[in-house]
């Protein structure tokens, strides 16, 4: 699959051969993210052509290059899509988002929405057991992101957290994940079935985004920026954490200062997640943890996919299966 703004188009292209720790994994499951939409529209612009997207990866070991020790030609892996080179101090200190090196796949290297893709071996983790390919394609940027963001704002057993937008990929796996925390979860949405599915999750409750939300929070969570930035704010309990991970709705916010400080408010930006915690979000898919799939195409129907996720109907992951 191959990528310039304003259009995807399938075409050959020449894999690059592995670099020393990197690995050749033949994808099995893919799924899309929003940063699929956003690379198409030219934001970011790559920075050359072609590119191949695709942030989530499953798939398995078809190649090693030099000095890698972890994997062996027909693991079955999944992929980190926080790319680092896993070996300067930051890495080693499990401050990987650092990196100088830090990035996605899909945006600043070539992703997984091709049939292989070049990665460095500490960006695999086993594939989970007794978990299907599609699920184990779908879980890694917005679990990962979730799973950090939840860490970050300290959730505690017993807090209460409230998940702005019901349906996308972050604000779900926040939802499943905020319950395997023990905290009471509430969430919100435009749309009355996604409220529904959202409870039938496990969710305490769900308001409607336009309505004031009648419960107050220790920890939100906002995927999206911009205008449900004051649904967010106002939720919050005094002391209440804020952590946010992407503007869709918005990039640019209003912040009354008086009322941060006397509110003792805390807001926290976060992005994807270190390979610790990816590891450690692994062993909690394995475990059980909820992978919510919304729908399953074909590689080749990837225009229909992408349609899927751009009007926003969906609730969970939309995925790829590449074989």
């Amino acid at each position: 699959m191959a990528s310039s703004p304003g259009e995807y188009g399938f075409g050959d292209v020449d894999l690059p051969a592995p670099g020393p720790r990197q690995v050749v994994v033949d994808v099995v499951a893919s799924a899309l993210n929003h940063l699929d939409l956003w690379l198409r529209a030219g934001m970011p612009a790559p920075k050359a052509l072609p590119i191949v997207p695709g942030c989530d990866g499953a798939g398995v070991v078809a190649a090693l290059g030099p000095g890698p020790t972890r994997w062996q030609v027909g693991d079955e892996v999944v992929i980190n899509p926080s790319f680092a080179c896993g070996h300067c101090p930051d890495c080693v200190a499990d401050r990987s988002v650092f990196c100088p090196e830090f990035g996605i796949m899909g945006e600043h290297r070539w992703g997984a929405h091709g049939r292989s893709v070049v990665v460095g071996e500490a960006n695999l983790v086993a594939r989970p057991a007794g978990r299907t390919w599609e699920e184990a394609g779908a879980y890694g940027l917005c679990g990962l992101t979730a799973y950090r963001m939840l860490r970050r704002a300290r959730l505690r057993t017993g807090e209460t957290l409230l998940v702005i937008g019901a349906g996308g990929g972050v604000a779900t796996a926040a939802l499943v994940l905020g319950q395997r925390m023990g905290a009471r979860v509430f969430a919100t949405s435009r749309h009355p079935a996604k409220r529904a599915r959202a409870v039938a999750l496990g969710a305490l409750d769900a308001f409607a985004s336009d309505a004031k939300v009648p419960v107050k929070a220790d920890v939100v969570v906002d995927s999206a920026g911009g205008a449900t930035w004051a649904t967010a704010m106002s939720a919050l309990r005094p002391g209440g954490r804020l952590v946010i991970c992407g503007g869709t709705g918005g990039s640019k916010v209003e912040l009354n200062l008086p009322r941060l400080f006397f509110g003792q408010y805390e807001v926290i930006g976060s992005t994807l997640g270190t390979f610790a915690e990816f590891e450690q979000l692994t062993a909690l898919v394995t475990g059980g943890l909820p992978v919510v799939v919304d729908s399953v195409y074909p590689l080749a129907e990837y225009p229909a996919a992408l349609d899927r996720l751009a009007a926003g109907d969906q609730f969970g992951k939309v995925v790829l299966l590449h074989r």
